[in-house]
């Protein structure tokens, strides 16, 4: 594994803390969206998600997760017109609460949606997760946590927030193995996520990235990473997508040619047919 796995960028530290809004899709025809509902009753006012729903199904519908940093921009709003659920779910941010408040939001997410999964039609048995960036950190660490019960949080605690399949695009994974610039600097957005300097808070970067918590029974994984991204290197995807295989974990990791930290071939028809053909076998042929 390389040694240098993130870059010196600041802007890459901004990223951890505050994803770069994304282009809010159309609605499809036939979906409606319920916004704002509290998967944490009276909690902060991120603690929300906006559930895409089509108005007629077949049984229960089989969810996709979006998480990124908004919910108000969801690039997988078109599987609610394909078979799914999708939730898009908001997070308390570094700027409002220190790592684990982040990845203990998204589980209390899916714990709720399962919780309430009659309420709204929903196949709480097979939850998959899609984000990119922040996002794409954070549903990789629910790919790999399921085990890790003190990233649980609170509420729904009789509900699993284990996921059966993951779709991560350009998410770090490694806070273990940074830049000593970085790694000692107090002041640096990942510090502030973690609530101090790497260096010091080594157990916190520890349980923070993916790539340390591989296990055998993580999900399926479909992993998107461009080969230009400045932003966080192609070397993060790389080095998890290797320790999945060494796990015997079933993952793809598709490179984008020429492409950055997002951009949109990573929407363009071939991988929306990816993605959907991904969530399709493990959430629905699955079954």
């Amino acid at each position: 594994m390389s040694q240098l796995r993130l870059t010196l960028s600041g802007s890459l530290l901004l990223s951890l803390a505050t994803a770069p809004a994304w282009a809010q899709p159309k609605l499809p025809d036939g979906v409606k969206v319920l916004r704002d509902l509290e998967y944490v009753p009276g909690g902060h006012e991120r603690q929300k998600l906006d559930l895409y729903l089509p108005e007629k199904s077949e049984g229960p519908l089989p969810v996709v997760v979006w998480i990124h940093g908004s919910k108000s921009g969801c690039p997988g709003i078109f599987l609610a017109g394909k078979g799914f659920a999708v939730a898009s779910v908001g997070y308390r941010l570094s700027q409002h609460a220190v790592f684990p408040a982040q990845i203990e939001d998204c589980k209390t997410a899916i714990r709720w949606l399962r919780a309430n999964a009659k309420m709204y039609n929903l196949d709480g048995n097979h939850v998959g997760v899609w984000g990119a960036s922040a996002g794409g950190h954070l549903v990789a660490l629910l790919g790999t946590s399921a085990k890790l019960k003190e990233l649980d949080g609170t509420g729904n605690l009789d509900q699993s927030s284990e996921v059966q399949c993951v779709v991560d695009w350009f998410g770090p994974t490694d806070f273990q193995h940074m830049p000593e610039q970085i790694s000692n600097d107090p002041k640096s957005v990942i510090a502030q996520l973690l609530g101090g300097a790497p260096a010091k808070e080594k157990e916190k970067a520890a349980l923070a990235s993916p790539l340390g918590q591989v296990n055998k029974d993580c999900p399926p994984f479909l992993i998107m990473h461009g080969d230009k991204d400045q932003l966080v290197r192609l070397s993060q995807s790389q080095d998890l997508e290797a320790a999945l295989k060494k796990a015997n974990v079933p993952v793809t990791l598709v490179v984008l040619e020429g492409q950055g930290h997002g951009g949109p071939e990573f929407s363009n028809a071939e991988n929306r047919k990816r993605i959907e053909e991904f969530f399709s076998k493990y959430l629905k042929q699955a079954k």
